[in-house]
């Protein structure tokens, strides 16, 4: 099976190397600006109620895919499923940030963790009576945050 899926935009970020990148949201208070193409805009509609928006998108940057690496906050290889690595199978990535305001097609967020350029392929509203969980387990980041 082949899938094919076309970007709705593109992320501009003040990150221009892999190195530079905060590795979350969480670490970062950076702003940037989500570029939603025009054929797309009409999507935007009522999107400037929620606070934050989960972007989808590609890390065009990644050129491998490993299956075990070391992360970022632990020194020891894990799976590449029990951690965020942008060269993962199918180099698709997530983050959550805050939505500061929207002028036509350009969203300004806040938490911006990703480069320059990088392709969006979706935006989701958070929602935390869907997202948020209770009784969960972050694994062998427990000991890291």
């Amino acid at each position: 099976m082949k899938i094919e899926i076309e970007p709705i935009g593109v992320i501009h970020s003040p990150h221009k190397t892999r190195e530079e990148t905060p590795i979350q949201p969480y670490f970062s208070d950076d702003i940037g600006e989500v570029e939603v193409f025009d054929k797309f805009k009409d999507g935007l509609k009522d999107v400037e109620g929620f606070s934050h928006l989960i972007l989808v998108y590609f890390f065009h940057k990644s050129d491998k895919t490993v299956l075990q690496s070391a992360p970022f906050l632990d020194r020891k290889p894990k799976g590449v499923f029990a951690m965020r690595h942008p060269d993962r199978p199918n180099h698709i990535g997530i983050s959550v940030v805050k939505l500061i305001e929207i002028n036509g097609n350009i969203l300004k967020v806040k938490g911006i963790d990703v480069l320059d350029g990088t392709p969006l392929l979706d935006i989701k509203p958070y929602v935390p009576e869907f997202d948020k969980k209770e009784n969960f387990e972050i694994g062998w980041l427990r000991d890291k945050l």
